[in-house]
């Protein structure tokens, strides 16, 4: 990656603890705000910069919800900048270690993934001279503290990094608030403090979001959502059935006593369609359906095309058996509820997926579909999702293995 330049609130994330800075005395830093506002790899340089300036033969942590997820949006892009700067970087991937040496120092980074409460056991015990903490927010509250417990060398600094959640989350009321009082500078990034981005690729990102995910991803505010869960949608969204398609695909959530839904996709060049619809509400009709008999709608659902997928409810099990005898290879779905929803939203909003006239249970759920606003953190009301979650299923589901053209699709 080339810099030309560096924002003034990128410089005060990569200089803070220098000798010449005002803040160079505090024991933390925070950095949050708008996605894609460079503050991960910012921060990266700095704590790397920071540890081979204050140390030698010591030991450092570099934390995420997991290793995996820790490489690919921290390290993978780190090493490369590191290496040339003139960092000598030894990257022990088996160990989950780094060893970095410079101008005859040396130190050690270790990689550690807080994914549950569990988690804080693996960092328990070691003594660490820092620690950085790449989306902090995602893991729970015993790994974070943990980890800063470890942080026991004279002359130690905690880093956390983050995109904003909920207003009551434990993160942002414990630190955010009480940042004055834990000696941390907050520094809180924008679209514009990133000067890789182009206007072009900020004003789509601004496209991308509505709402309160606008005010979140893009203003960078700690807000919890309200009201409708895709508030952009509406009925002009609808298209009209393409021609021919090329590939299709079915995604179902499945329901005994709930509603059943199931969809089907077509793909015209680099669009995907919702063609058709099945939705059935056991309650509603008075009378439940065997696994078999939902195969056999599915069966007319698809109307003579075959499918290459069949996404699927990953709860149910008979089901995905029903399917199995009957010939067809389904997969389960992905129930990450609140990254499927922003990525639908994502794909939504870009016409990368587009619902066809026709299909009214969904267009109904889109205007149903709720936040839950008594709620501490993100989550829709479980009512009027069954056509939602098919939906979401099949957007994870296309994500996994498609190209993105003319549309930026972010993980996060």
């Amino acid at each position: 990656m080339k810099f030309d330049f560096f924002s003034r609130t990128q410089l005060k994330a990569l200089s803070w603890w220098s000798d010449a800075s005002p803040y160079r005395d505090m024991d933390a830093v925070i950095c949050d705000g708008a996605v894609r506002s460079g503050k991960t790899l910012c921060l990266g340089i700095s704590f790397v910069c920071w540890a081979m300036r204050r140390y030698d033969s010591e030991r450092f942590g570099i934390c995420g919800k997991a290793k995996t997820s820790i490489r690919r949006n921290l390290i993978e892009p780190l090493l490369p900048v590191l290496r040339d700067i003139g960092f000598e970087v030894n990257d022990l991937v088996s160990k989950g270690l780094i060893e970095i040496a410079y101008m005859g120092r040396r130190n050690s980074f270790y990689l550690f993934g807080g994914k549950d409460e569990s988690s804080q056991s693996l960092i328990q015990g070691v003594t660490l001279a820092g620690v950085l903490m790449d989306e902090v927010v995602l893991m729970p509250r015993s790994f974070v503290e943990q980890a800063c417990a470890r942080c026991s060398v004279t002359g130690s600094k905690l880093w956390f990094n983050c995109n904003p959640e909920s207003p009551n989350h434990w993160f942002y009321l414990e630190w955010i608030k009480k940042a004055e009082e834990r000696r941390a500078l907050y520094i809180h990034f924008s679209l514009e403090d990133n000067p890789s981005l182009s206007k072009s690729i900020i004003d789509r990102y601004k496209r991308m979001y509505s709402g309160d995910f606008y005010r979140r991803f893009i203003l960078g505010e700690w807000v919890l959502p309200s009201g409708r869960v895709y508030d952009f949608f509406n009925e002009s969204m609808l298209s009209p059935v393409p021609e021919s398609c090329c590939e299709y695909i079915v995604s179902c959530d499945y329901g005994t006593k709930n509603p059943s839904s199931f969809g089907l996709w077509g793909r015209s060049g680099d669009i995907w369609y919702r063609l058709r619809e099945y939705y059935y509400d056991a309650r509603r009709e008075g009378a439940q359906k065997t696994d078999g008999e939902y195969v056999a709608d599915l069966i007319s659902l698809c109307a003579g095309v075959t499918p290459s997928r069949v996404i699927v409810d990953p709860s149910a099990a008979s089901f995905i058996e029903a399917l199995t005898r009957a010939g067809f290879r389904p997969e389960k779905a992905d129930n990450d509820v609140l990254r499927g929803i922003r990525l639908t939203a994502e794909l939504l909003k870009s016409g990368r997926i587009r619902i066809c006239r026709g299909c009214e249970d969904s267009l109904r759920e889109f205007y149903e579909y709720r936040w839950d606003d008594r709620a501490d953190r993100d989550v829709p009301l479980k009512q009027f999702d069954h056509a939602m979650d098919d939906i979401r299923y099949f957007a994870v589901g296309i994500s996994k293995s498609a190209q993105p053209i003319g549309a930026v699709w972010v993980e996060r």
